[in-house]
């Protein structure tokens, strides 16, 4: 190989193992005007967008030993969408920009170590955002401690209903 596709190999393996998410789409027929829209957009959400050829994806994969990467059938025209932080925001920025230009298809991506397939993306696509589930994390992890104080407080309130209906009673016969 050339020193230049050596060097652009690389660039790529570097992209893959740093990012935590890649996504490939088809871009044939899209305006350059519209794509420059999806990479500002993406750029604002913390991702890059590059048009990269399918056998230096696999070459790049196949040195950095991800061997599920390598082994994905890309063909035709592929953009590599990768970064950080929450994939189903992106994967719901892919699916919306495909439903306003036709002609752009998510082909799959990778996610975790794991081959992610078109249905696996409009499944991640609709994950609800990073925080939200964060929260209903947290709200579960407090769920049993919240239900046993309540617990408590039923019986404590019932005793006091209690004697204070007996107060009552008592105070009724005097």
């Amino acid at each position: 190989m050339r020193s230049e596709k050596i060097q652009l190999v690389n660039d790529i393996g570097q992209m893959l193992t740093e990012s935590d998410y890649l996504y490939f789409v088809s871009y044939t027929g899209v305006k350059v005007k519209n794509f420059n829209g999806l990479r500002l957009e993406l750029a604002k959400n913390n991702a890059n967008c590059h048009i990269l050829k399918n056998s230096l994806i696999r070459k790049a994969a196949a040195l950095h030993k991800m061997d599920k990467l390598a082994a994905l059938e890309l063909a035709g025209d592929t953009a590599m969408v990768y970064g950080k932080g929450d994939a189903s925001k992106i994967a719901k920025l892919l699916k919306d920009f495909s439903k306003t230009q036709e002609k752009v298809a998510p082909k799959g991506g990778y996610l975790d170590g794991a081959v992610l397939s078109v249905a696996d993306l409009d499944a991640v696509a609709a994950m609800p955002p990073k925080e939200v589930l964060q929260a209903m994390l947290l709200g579960l992890l407090q769920a049993p401690t919240r239900d046993f104080v309540s617990v408590l407080n039923a019986k404590v309130a019932s005793v006091v209903n209690v004697l204070n209906n007996y107060q009552e009673n008592l105070e009724k016969k005097s």
